[in-house]
């Protein structure tokens, strides 16, 4: 990998879009993911790589946009799901209300021999139990029942989260700014993520997803009291820095395929 190559790429591997590449097949569910706020650090390589499922690398990118090779990212994300539906069912396969919820999650970076690059999720806590319970045994995701809330309004958007059983609490506010109305490579670098990587029955799938391009606006972090990074297994006092990158988006209409 060589440093200085622009939009974290590498011999064979295509900077990050900002649009998403087509589904093959029909999506097996769809959902809207609304107030979208997207909490940055950069860490070394190092920290990530441990944490990752087999098969999967840290995906890199210097603040700069470009790519150095030693630098990735952690992400701390907060968002409402709405409108949960499983297209295959036709009307019948609209969730209702069961289906919305607040979710916050740590996420990091990821890449694979494939050249697929994607998101690989530490922790998902969400607001209700059975989407959790739900979504852990579909997808051997790491998600976690705890008490979810969002809150809005004057130019602010704001998570609050505790995880049921423990001491673990996420809560995050920030001010929305003007929008983006063109990202910087690394803003879609963060952003736009086309699928995840997840270990599930003793092997890595790849699960991609498509959606309009992220509506972005640039933010400032407001105020942050996390425990959601650390716990995960990530550097303590992580969550405890500035960030690097605060963003908000009022969210799209999401379409995941069938993992291979």
């Amino acid at each position: 990998m060589t440093a200085g190559r622009t939009g974290g790429a590498e011999p064979g591997l295509p900077a990050v879009s900002p649009e998403a590449p087509p589904l093959r097949g029909r999506p097996w569910i769809s959902q809207d993911w609304l107030d979208v706020v997207f909490v940055h650090w950069r860490v070394d390589v190092s920290a990530v790589a441990p944490l990752l499922p087999a098969g999967a690398r840290p995906d890199t990118m210097a603040a700069d946009g470009t790519d150095d090779g030693a630098t990735t990212w952690v992400g701390l994300i907060g968002f409402r799901f709405t409108d949960t539906r499983f297209p295959p069912l036709g009307p019948l396969g609209r969730a209702g209300r069961v289906g919305d919820f607040v979710e916050v999650n740590v996420r990091v970076y990821t890449r694979d021999d494939q050249g697929r690059r994607g998101v690989a999720f530490l922790s998902l806590d969400a607001g209700k139990l059975l989407p959790t319970v739900g979504a852990r045994v579909a997808t051997g995701l790491p998600y976690w029942w705890a008490h979810a809330e969002v809150r809005s309004g004057d130019g602010r958007v704001g998570y609050a989260m505790r995880r049921h059983g423990t001491h673990l609490r996420s809560r995050f506010d920030v001010r929305v700014g003007d929008a983006v109305t063109e990202p910087t490579p690394l803003e879609t670098f963060l952003t736009a993520r086309w699928g995840m990587h997840v270990r599930r029955v003793g092997a890595t799938r790849y699960w991609p997803n498509e959606h309009e391009s992220w509506p972005l606006h640039r933010a400032s972090l407001v105020t942050l009291r996390d425990d959601l990074v650390a716990a995960a297994g990530l550097p303590a006092g992580l969550s405890g820095l500035e960030p690097d990158s605060v963003l908000y988006s009022p969210g799209v209409t999401t379409r995941f395929g069938v993992g291979s």
